[in-house]
């Protein structure tokens, strides 16, 4: 049975192909959450004052690939010591977000993230600023369709993603991790 994943890191575009690409994801798409404007429009969103952030829906197969593994992937992709703002992409829309669909996806969030964060520190780096919270009762507005898979459509498209440089520990990002 497939589950639902949610997950803002800064531009949606780069962060939906490293889901896509994901063996045991089947589906994802592109949107808004967190905000509080009912139907966002993108120019809405940019302007930093619906509170949205930009975010990809992951749709996956957990006896293929596990929420831990998405987290993983979640944490590297992207700087997660950045408050509001990847690279040169600012605002609030640009935050790092998890927002969990289970108690379970809770629990294993708040753990992977003391986990990367005991890694960050190690390498010297900042503390990790990205919330997780519930998506119980937070609608997720569906992008407008040019966003959908955008670099698909636009190979050569802006990626948007500047990382920690930071490896989250490999015995603990595996299939069933």
């Amino acid at each position: 049975m497939s589950q639902t994943a949610y997950f803002a890191t800064g531009c949606f575009w780069g962060a939906e192909r490293r889901f896509w690409n994901l063996a045991g994801v089947t589906q994802t798409s592109v949107g808004y959450m967190g905000g509080n404007k009912p139907d966002p429009t993108y120019k809405e969103v940019c302007t930093g004052t619906t509170n949205h952030a930009e975010m990809v829906e992951v749709i996956f197969e957990p006896e293929i690939i596990s929420y831990q593994r998405l987290l993983a992937e979640f944490w590297v992709m992207h700087d997660p010591t950045s408050l509001n703002q990847q690279g040169g992409d600012i605002g609030t829309q640009y935050r790092s977000s998890i927002f969990t669909t289970t108690p379970e996806q809770m629990q294993q969030a708040l753990a992977s993230k003391e986990i990367y964060q005991n890694e960050l520190t190690k390498n010297g780096m900042d503390k990790i600023v990205t919330e997780i919270l519930p998506a119980s009762g937070i609608t997720y507005w569906l992008a407008e369709d040019y966003h959908q898979r955008y670099l698909e459509k636009n190979p050569n498209g802006y990626d948007c993603h500047s990382s920690t440089g930071v490896a989250f520990p490999t015995a603990l990002a595996s299939k069933n991790g």
